[in-house]
């Protein structure tokens, strides 16, 4: 991946986020990931097949997912199964968005959502694998994306 590429990511997820509300996400310092990196709450996962082979998933904490949630469904208490779906259909939006930017040979899988703490998903993402921090009204995530 080059750094247009990180960019080019960057881009789609600060436009996701301000598409969907009035608060901009702030993204940190993209970095390699490490092997003790852990997920948080919720995780969708992406696999990414075509032009460009590995995957995607962004990882977010419970309070984040619970706000964001209001802000696109209007409600303000949502369900496991809610919050489950909901970083999964994150995670496929910012996908998706990502092959716009890509093109069409940019093929995404169906995502795979997994609750709690998931150690060595790297193994499903092609090295380097690069984490970017978003921090979304006070609450943190992060997206990694693991392309050749």
């Amino acid at each position: 991946m080059t750094e247009a590429d990180i960019k080019t990511m960057i881009k789609v997820v600060t436009d996701y986020f301000s598409s969907i509300s009035d608060t901009p996400a702030k993204m940190g310092l993209p970095y390699v990931k490490r092997g003790n990196d852990k997920t948080l709450d919720y995780t969708g996962i992406i696999g990414i097949s075509g032009s460009r082979r590995g995957g995607v998933y962004l990882t977010a904490e419970r309070e984040l997912l619970r706000e964001f949630g209001e802000c696109i469904l209007g409600e303000s208490d949502l369900d496991e199964d809610s919050l489950i779906d909901l970083v999964g259909e994150m995670t496929n939006t910012i996908a998706g968005n990502m092959r716009e930017t890509f093109g069409s040979s940019f093929l995404i899988s169906v995502p795979i959502v997994m609750k709690g703490s998931v150690e060595n998903i790297s193994m499903q993402l092609k090295p380097p694998v690069f984490i970017v921090p978003i921090e979304w009204n006070g609450h943190v995530s992060h997206l990694a994306v693991g392309l050749e």
